[in-house]
């Protein structure tokens, strides 16, 4: 997953107001941008764990585990990312964040639901 580097990596105060101008509601906006950032987090928790995994081993003994230095790298990397939501609050507020209201999703045929 390709991470923007204009996302900040720590906390950020936001005007409230700013989340209402697309949707008309905060809360609604707030609904939008947590699911997206459940969305980015498991993109990213599979990711991590798919290059995890290239280092796993099947050992079973306590004495034979050891530290290695590529896995923790890479567990590093991940940790100084930013947080999901923070992505997904960058997203949202770019407009790169697609979604549905209850209504438009009623006025689909059937066959487009399920999308």
């Amino acid at each position: 997953m390709k991470t923007p580097n204009n996302v900040s990596a720590s906390i950020v105060t936001r005007n409230m107001s700013e989340f209402a101008n697309d949707t008309g509601n905060v809360y609604e906006s707030i609904a939008i941008i947590s699911k997206r950032a459940n969305q980015l987090a498991v993109k990213l928790k599979e990711e991590l764990n798919g290059k995890l995994a290239e280092f796993a081993t099947t050992v079973d003994n306590l004495e034979e585990v050891f530290e290695n230095r590529e896995q923790i790298e890479i567990s590093k990397h991940y940790e100084r990312l930013p947080k999901p939501t923070n992505l997904a609050i960058e997203e949202f507020l770019e407009g790169k964040v697609m979604y549905r209201t209850e209504e438009e999703v009623a006025q689909l045929p059937e066959a487009r639901r399920a999308e």
